[in-house]
């Protein structure tokens, strides 16, 4: 994402299309005030992403796909995928509120860890996971596992923390768990990592950032989006 106004652009249009789960306008600031926005699903600041991930799933997948997301807690994109009429989608995630919250009509609610999630070996078609593998991840074992999960030609689309250059967040975790702004280096090497797992990018690879767009605890960073496939089998 390059700019703040490219983030506040997707809004509108998830808004146009009738996909956005926030309240708009005035009503944002008053369900701040009254702490409403704590029953919805979505982030204000997780608009580019959302509606990149639902675009690509829309244009590759048949409604009757099997899709599951990665740290579905007040996720906005199962709510997304539901209203776009898929009718299969799961929402994974460690924290049990999440399945006394807000529910999108249809979805799924699993607890439990993206990292081992007990679904059989080839059961999704897609697995989507906005700014989620920052948090608590281990490389290694998320993409054995995407890896698992996915059929041949499944894919991965995920979003992530980014900046070019490193930002510290030693000692910063945030919901317990470790939080990382992934560099371009570190996001070429989990590249490499997904490549070994059978998960090779969807189009070119770009790591180049505007101005941040993001500005949370003390950091100032963008979003970077990503989409892997599987391979398929080879006869």
């Amino acid at each position: 994402m390059r700019s703040a106004e490219e983030n506040l652009a997707a809004r509108a249009e998830l808004e146009r299309r009738g996909l956005s789960f926030l309240p708009a306008g005035l009503s944002v600031r008053l369900g701040r005030w009254l702490g409403v926005e704590r029953r919805s699903l979505g982030d204000p600041n997780k608009n580019w992403d959302v509606l990149a991930t639902a675009t690509f799933v829309e244009g590759r997948l048949p409604r009757d796909a099997r899709i599951v997301d990665f740290g579905a807690y007040r996720s906005e994109i199962v709510g997304v995928l539901s209203r776009l009429g898929y009718a299969h989608v799961f929402a994974l995630d460690l924290n049990p509120k999440m399945a006394r919250g807000f529910r999108a009509p249809g979805v799924h609610y699993v607890v439990g860890d993206f990292h081992v999630t007990g679904f059989a070996p080839g059961t999704f078609d897609a697995v989507t996971a906005i700014s989620a593998i920052e948090h608590g991840h281990s490389v290694d074992r998320l993409f054995t596992e995407v890896s698992r999960l996915l059929r041949p030609g499944g894919y991965l689309i995920a979003s992530t923390d980014y900046w070019p250059d490193k930002v510290d967040t030693t000692g910063h975790p945030i919901l317990r768990m470790d939080w990382t702004i992934f560099s371009a280096a570190e996001l070429a090497d989990l590249m490499d990592v997904a490549r070994g797992h059978g998960l090779s990018p969807v189009g070119e690879l770009d790591y180049r950032a505007g101005a941040p767009a993001i500005h949370y605890e003390g950091r100032h960073y963008t979003f970077a989006w990503l989409a892997l496939r599987k391979e398929e089998r080879r006869s």
